[in-house]
């Protein structure tokens, strides 16, 4: 609970180092570099350490993960990933716990919460989940198919409250990736194919996020994967690997650095780098959290970047997640060295933060080995205790649990995301049709019923409404059945089941494109193709029925074949021959 004392001239403040003296770094009034460098003088080389990491958590310490209470009281650290968000009222009091235990260790340091994407419908357990009564809008790449920088920036205005409403106050978002290989399982997180829709897009999401400048009412973003983690070796993801590498056939490195440009340009309060080796770019080939000239050279030297740099999580020493799997570290491209030397090596890079890791000793080993000195370590943590100023986590970092149960979900902001679910809608091909005796699949056929009679069979109807996923190659492992990889064709046999479902009954076929399909020998079939980002049954059902329009646009091109994506280059835009329908569809991108 927030407690306050009073200086003698009447001044409130918390007494975080338990003296009951008003220190510098206790001033509110004082500017926040003067509270930076007043509260970096009392830490010890331990405690900087802990600051430089950033773990994972779980409310009331509850699942596999290391217990996140231990890891403040015993470890010293202040800076957490929550890896599940229960409903807002327990999520308040979680933070607020956790606050309570940082402020009675020796200097009082707040903690930082944390998360992945949450107002989506996605569940991966290493990109975003879903869950906490947030208000549920699309896909980030619905967000970019609608098209609409003002709605988005209201959007994640939204998004904004009910994180802090909770405790979060960092975004692990957004992406500011190119979709220019559609056979990437994260297409889904980014704002697109187009570098001047994402650009715009991105801009628009932080500055809802963060407001014009961060503050007590800001949630800071970390946008990712820097410098661009979209163009992967046929598609295939970071998290293993088959994609460690990032490649430019194309020599279109560039044109991946322009969304960053956006974020950077709104004041993105941090960058998480790719996994990934940047290959055949010039630049070191090492993956990027390793990376000098991608982090000293390119982010902080072109760009001039100062903020917080937290590697992409887990990269170094792997995760283990007791009784469940051992995840291997995705060191790529620095995987002979040792653990320590690859710590000196993040550091040396330009790095501020280990993301997911939670041993100090990484930190003290790379000191104590001589490559690392104590000013260098001061670098890092005055970057990321400015941040915890910033955002007022110093002055005040507990929430109210009551008002984050009446706020997270609320009506008008469910309404806002299904407003947002209900723009992202693509008309691909076809027409809206009427019809009262509806066959469904992948609807619900309780939500189907108010829009007619329900009926068995496809012969049965004068309308059928299907819900389709993008397709996607079965993978075996413990991650990756979550990473959409692979073929972009429906199997033969899927083809021609529905084919011979829209030939039973006139057809709409709405298509879940958490990545790009070829829709190829659906389309012709088809009654109506809708393409659609996350949205509910009901919203989808009004298009489908012409009750409400679709002003979405494609986001990505959709290739006519996997024969066109095999011979596209993966850092090139819009490069899939004759594609079957445009970035930008309908209108024109």
């Amino acid at each position: 609970m927030l407690t306050l004392l009073h200086h003698t001239d009447g001044t409130p403040f918390r007494d975080l180092n338990h003296n009951g003296t008003m220190e510098p770094y206790e001033d509110r009034r004082l500017p926040v570099e003067e509270r930076v460098e007043d509260l970096l003088g009392r830490m010890t080389l331990a405690e900087k350490a802990a600051l430089m990491l950033h773990g994972r958590m779980l409310p009331g310490d509850r699942g596999p993960f290391p217990s996140g209470e231990r890891l403040i009281t015993e470890h010293g650290l202040t800076a957490f990933a929550m890896m599940a968000v229960p409903d807002a009222r327990t999520m308040a009091l979680w933070n607020n716990h956790v606050q309570d235990l940082a402020a009675a260790e020796r200097l009082g340091i707040p903690v930082t919460l944390a998360s992945d994407p949450r107002h989506g419908t996605s569940a991966n357990p290493l990109t975003a989940a879903s869950g906490g009564g947030f208000s549920l809008g699309p896909e980030p790449i619905g967000l970019a198919a609608t098209d609409d920088p003002a709605l988005v920036e209201e959007y994640a205005a939204l998004i904004g409250r009910e994180l802090r409403a909770v405790g979060i106050r960092l975004a692990i978002h957004p992406m500011a990736d190119l979709a220019t290989e559609p056979r990437w399982a994260r297409i889904s997180g980014t704002f697109g194919e187009d570098a001047d829709r994402a650009s715009r897009t991105i801009a628009a999401y932080i500055r809802g996020l963060q407001g014009e400048r961060i503050g007590p009412d800001s949630v800071a973003c970390m946008t990712k994967h820097f410098p661009g983690g979209g163009p992967q070796f046929r598609g295939e993801d970071s998290h293993f690997a088959a994609g460690r590498r990032l490649v430019y056939p194309g020599g279109a490195f560039e044109q991946h650095l322009r969304p960053f440009e956006a974020a950077f340009a709104v004041g993105t309060a941090q960058i998480m780098p790719a996994y990934a080796i940047p290959s055949g770019a010039g630049l070191a080939e090492v993956g990027a959290n390793f990376n000098h000239d991608v982090i000293t050279g390119l982010l902080r030297g072109r760009y001039g970047f100062d903020g917080v740099v937290c590697t992409d999580f887990n990269a170094i020493t792997g995760m283990d997640v007791p009784g469940l799997v051992t995840l291997p570290p995705r060191h790529w491209g620095v995987e002979e060295l040792s653990v320590t030397e690859q710590v000196v090596l993040t550091l040396d890079a330009g790095a501020d933060q280990l993301g997911g890791e939670t041993d100090p000793e990484l930190i003290l080993a790379a000191v104590r080995s001589g490559a690392v000195g104590e000013a260098r370590i001061d670098e890092s943590v005055r970057r990321i205790l400015r941040d915890k100023f910033r955002l007022g986590l110093f002055d005040d970092p507990y929430v109210d649990p009551d008002a984050a149960a009446d706020l997270v979900g609320a009506a008008a902001g469910r309404e806002l995301g299904r407003r947002v679910q209900s723009r992202s809608l693509v008309h691909l091909a076809g027409a809206p049709a009427a019809g009262t005796r509806l066959y469904v699949e992948g609807v619900d056929p309780a939500v189907a019923a108010r829009y007619g009679t329900v009926v068995e069979r496809p012969e049965d109807a004068d309308l059928a409404v299907v819900r389709i996923a993008a397709p996607y190659e079965t993978r075996e492992g413990f991650l990756e059945p979550f990473f959409h990889s692979g073929s972009l064709e429906y199997a033969p046999e899927e083809v021609a089941r529905l084919n011979a479902l829209a030939a039973a009954a006139p057809t709409a076929f709405a298509v879940h494109l958490d990545r790009p399909a070829v829709l190829t020998p659906l389309a012709p079939h088809a009654a109506l193709l809708v393409g659609e980002f996350g949205a509910t049954d009901d919203l989808v059902l009004d298009a489908v029925l012409g009750r409400t329009p679709m002003s979405g646009v494609l986001p990505f091109d959709l290739p006519r074949s996997d024969a066109a994506v095999e011979a596209a280059r993966e850092d090139v835009p819009f490069d899939t021959e004759d594609p079957l329908f445009r970035c930008g569809h309908p209108a024109g991108r």
